[in-house]
């Protein structure tokens, strides 16, 4: 069983900054999602482990950075510009499968998750 284990979560004011990190064993595609209350989970970002190739939602493309340090097996999202729509939990996945021939914005295509780590960002 793979373990997901997140960080960095915070209350930030909006134009703020926050950097989550997520530490998996192995080497996967690995995904970020966020469910805000009382809505669906939604994709954020994703990192193929083939090509290093990314995906954003365009809600935070330009502002969000997904990465991976390798030896330290880790992902982060740096996220820059924060809005007070960005308030949501956050979560770290897992996938088995190769990005693109499963979408990266399908939660069910993810075979592992994190925890969730809240983010809170005040206007």
């Amino acid at each position: 069983q793979v373990q997901l284990v997140e960080s960095g979560g915070g209350l930030v004011q909006a134009g703020g900054s926050l950097r989550l990190s997520c530490t998996a064993s192995g080497r996967y595609a690995m995904g970020w999602f966020r469910q805000a209350p009382g809505k669906e989970r939604e994709f954020v970002a994703a990192l193929s482990w083939s090509d290093d190739s990314t995906y954003y939602t365009d809600s935070v493309n330009g502002r969000f950075t997904i990465s991976r340090d390798n030896a330290r097996n880790t992902v982060y999202l740096q996220m820059n510009s924060l809005k007070p729509e960005d308030t949501a939990v956050y979560y770290c996945a897992a996938a088995r499968g190769i990005f693109p021939q499963i979408s990266p914005r399908i939660p069910s295509l993810y075979d592992y998750w994190g925890q969730g780590t809240q983010v809170t960002v005040s206007s």
